[in-house]
């Protein structure tokens, strides 16, 4: 019998092939926010490899949103070219190509992990960061971020609106809105680092506004029949903040407002965060949203071997199943996963004669 792992799952008017999907993994290799060589060959290798939804790396809706000067961005129309043929290559794999749109707030202006990953100041290249409120995610950084003003957050909304225009004008089939991993709009979720006293802080209504504002000016732009997921992370880890709860209550605003799918990861505000990393640590939050809401939802987190994430479709934890590190780890993971579960799946032509 088939896997259901390779299995076609439609949303709306896009059809994926099968569940596994390529987490949006940042590479720290571009200069000014354009795309390159690097980013068609990662992506459209993993296209290639078998996945059926291959999502772009968390893509900056304004230069002060990348977390590192390397970060890919979509805030001038220039940096469309290359990304259409990004997307024009993982669609002639016969599979879908997606975008997260993100903002850093606080936590960018660091340099890449190779470089030590350490807040930079404006003479190393760095910026003045931004944020709901002005606490920092270290306490040890040399500067503070800037508490947003109205102005400011009227401004960010309409950098998500004029960058969802660029993504679909670069050919984009899925969007994906990163309100996870401590950046800007998980920023304004968590009670931890949104301390503001006007009305997108203090209740969970006001805290989940700003996104829901990004949620709006996305839709404004992004075509009606396209998939719109949101990445959030599910709990912060943390005593006092955004957890489980607050997160099926969101899941379930969302589902009501036109999302598709929540891509379900957790942590990432605070930096004394504590998680209990184990296999499928994060499949529960998936299994949970899901059950309580009725919304499509996306595993990820520690899932590597084939049988795992079938079983995770199976038992209906979850729709899909995000790879990040095992994808870096294999650009093949399609190919393989379908082969270790005796699934007869098309390899690309100029492949076949090793299949």
């Amino acid at each position: 019998m088939a896997s259901l792992l390779f299995s076609p799952l439609s949303i709306k008017s896009i059809t994926l092939k099968n569940r596994v999907v390529i987490s949006p993994m940042c590479q720290y290799s571009s200069i000014d926010g354009f795309a390159n060589d690097w980013h068609l060959v990662h992506l459209g290798s993993r296209a290639s490899g078998g996945a059926g939804l291959v999502i772009q790396e968390a893509t900056a809706v304004a230069p002060e949103g990348r977390i590192s000067p390397e970060d890919l961005g979509i805030w001038k129309d220039e940096h469309i070219e290359k990304l259409k043929a990004i997307t024009a290559f993982i669609k002639s794999q016969n599979a879908v190509p997606g975008i997260q749109l993100a903002h850093a707030g606080r936590k960018a202006s660091v340099s890449s992990p190779w470089k030590g990953n350490k807040k930079l100041q404006s003479s190393e290249g760095g910026w003045q960061t931004v944020a709901p409120s002005a606490i920092p995610y270290h306490e040890t950084e040399p500067f503070l971020p800037k508490s947003l003003d109205k102005q400011g957050i009227q401004k960010l909304i309409s950098d998500f609106k004029s960058a969802t225009q660029r993504a679909v004008q670069a050919g984009y089939e899925v969007l994906e809105i990163h309100a996870a991993h401590g950046y800007l709009n998980h920023q304004f979720l968590s009670p931890l680092s949104n301390q503001r006293t006007d009305e997108y802080g203090g209740s969970f209504e006001n805290r989940i506004r700003f996104t829901m504002e990004v949620l709006e000016a996305v839709q404004s732009e992004w075509p009606k029949d396209l998939p719109l997921f949101v990445r959030i992370s599910a709990t912060d880890w943390a005593e006092g903040g955004w957890n489980i709860e607050e997160s099926i209550q969101f899941s379930e605003i969302l589902k009501e407002k036109g999302v598709d799918l929540i891509d379900v990861s957790s942590g990432g505000l605070v930096s004394y965060q504590k998680i209990p990393l184990e296999p499928g640590y994060q499949v529960p939050f998936a299994e949970k949203i899901k059950s309580e809401t009725g919304i499509l939802t996306g595993a990820v987190g520690l899932i590597t071997e084939a049988n795992q994430a079938e079983e995770i479709i199976k038992s209906g934890k979850a729709d899909l199943v995000l790879f990040a590190r095992e994808s870096l780890r294999n650009p093949n993971l399609g190919l393989d996963f379908a082969r270790a579960l005796g699934d007869d799946v098309a390899w690309p032509k100029q492949y076949e004669r090793a299949k």
